[in-house]
């Protein structure tokens, strides 16, 4: 991939989320990065990997799983554009916890762990959009936690495609499903509902 492509496209995606960073700086992820277009289907990372490399978005969604002692697979959460991937690594995890697998044809920016963290540590501005991530992964996982603690499964369905949309419109419904804690048959149910309730009241 064009190096001043990857720039400007980067230099767009931090504008979007209001995080302002350098052309330099961003140049220096790019010379330090690789960059994969990988097929929709496609486990990128799997349990138990070691994590020396997590990756950020470009374009895609990402689905991380895991998988019980039945052998089913149980939705932990999806990376669209703009948020990373892979990151355990980020976390201080030696070892996957989860499968990565792509649900759509995704572009990936794949970088070291260790060296993302030293320009982390050493540019005010990486730093700061590095708080942005965490700071969104924090809600993320906050919102979820709440949606199991008041929440019934079809509020937590309604606050999910609110906030959500892309996904829900991409996805398989069964992921979705998992994610929500609920069986895919109770989540037809639910969708079957709603239509339902807007068929009546128009």
């Amino acid at each position: 991939m064009d190096k001043g492509y990857l720039v400007k496209l980067l230099m767009a995606m931090s504008s979007k989320y209001k995080m302002n960073i350098d052309a330099e700086v961003l140049g220096k992820i790019v010379n330090m990065s690789s960059f994969r277009i990988v097929e929709k289907g496609t486990v990128v990372q799997h349990i138990g990997e070691k994590t020396l490399n997590a990756a950020f978005v470009l374009d895609g969604i990402i689905r991380c799983y895991y998988i019980d002692d039945d052998g089913n697979d149980i939705t932990r959460g999806f990376s669209i554009e703009g948020t990373l991937c892979m990151d355990e690594g980020m976390f201080g995890y030696n070892e996957s916890l989860c499968e990565w697998e792509t649900l759509e044809e995704t572009t990936l920016m794949i970088f070291n762990t260790d060296d993302i963290k030293k320009i982390i540590h050493e540019n005010d501005d990486i730093k700061n959009a590095y708080i942005y991530l965490l700071e969104n992964a924090l809600r993320y996982k906050i919102y979820r936690e709440n949606g199991f603690l008041v929440e019934n499964a079809t509020e937590r369905y309604v606050h999910f495609k609110k906030l959500y949309p892309k996904i829900c419109s991409k996805v398989a419904q069964r992921h979705i499903a998992t994610y929500l804690g609920i069986a895919p048959e109770s989540l037809s149910r639910i969708r079957k509902a709603m239509k339902e309730n807007v068929s009546e009241t128009e």
